[in-house]
């Protein structure tokens, strides 16, 4: 598995061989070719072995925020939320929206073709270790982005995202922490905040503990938080695990499971 993890650096060389050619149908740009069809194939085939076997029960687990969130990219709307590359199988969006004060700015718009983080209010907001664990992995060096708020923008995110997923986690998810909650299951949160981790590696932390804030590094369009649940502490070769929440929702009524897409809703 570890060969295959190296598909992006296939792929990047590759697409070095075919821009860097200058004779046409060269051996070079045969090269080239074979070495993105390896690279294409090698990504294709561990996320293939990322896809969950077996029907396993959703792990319980308490709401990683306070207050009034909207999910987005939900698994309760469909599997895979997101993609089965690095275990994001189940894996959610959260962007917080306050009762009061002013409100983040549109989603997608025509200009300007990029936001301040600090325009969105979930940059900075708490998160919060949904169990007990142990914090076995953290990233916390790349920078929070001007959030992609145009269409010009938007679409470039999807080139950017590709890229990014050639790369490490880091270059995916931004700043990062993994927490290893016990019997195999570790829980991700990803695009945090530059400089706000309050864990390390080796810390025991305990549920409601606050880790760090939310932020806009790695591949995210806006500030918000991404949370999954994943059976082992590498994410390029883990698969994902269902979660179930309890929380309420805009009119106070009590859930169990997780959030659709667009649902307003509080941690009970």
């Amino acid at each position: 598995m570890t060969l295959w993890k190296r598909h992006g650096l296939v792929f990047a060389a590759g697409t070095v061989c075919v821009l860097v050619n200058t004779g046409g149908l060269s051996p070079l740009w045969f090269t080239g070719i074979a070495l993105l069809a390896v690279g294409a194939t090698m990504r294709w085939t561990l996320t293939r072995r990322q896809r969950p076997t077996g029907d396993r029960p959703p792990v319980p687990m308490r709401i990683p925020v306070e207050g009034p969130w909207v999910a987005h990219n939900s698994p309760a709307d469909k599997v895979p939320s997101h993609t089965h590359s690095h275990a994001q199988t189940y894996a959610i969006d959260l962007i917080h929206h306050p009762a009061e004060g002013p409100g983040a700015p549109p989603f997608v718009n025509l200009w300007p073709p990029a936001r301040r983080p600090e325009r969105y209010p979930t940059f900075g907001r708490p998160v919060l270790a949904p169990a007990d664990g142990v914090v076995v992995a953290t990233a916390d060096r790349m920078r929070d982005h001007w959030a992609r708020s145009s269409l010009l923008s938007f679409a470039y995110l999807y080139l950017e995202g590709f890229v990014r997923g050639l790369g490490w986690p880091c270059h995916l998810w931004g700043n990062y922490i993994l927490l290893d909650t016990g019997d195999n299951v570790v829980a991700g949160f990803a695009h945090l905040r530059r400089g706000s981790l309050r864990v390390r590696p080796g810390d025991h932390v305990r549920a409601g503990q606050h880790l760090a804030d939310c932020g806009n590094s790695g591949n995210s369009s806006e500030p918000h938080l991404h949370f999954q649940l994943m059976t082992t502490s590498d994410p390029a070769t883990a698969q994902g695990i269902p979660f179930t929440w309890h929380y309420h929702l805009a009119a106070g009524t009590p859930q169990t499971g997780v959030p659709s897409n667009t649902t307003l809703f509080t941690p009970s």
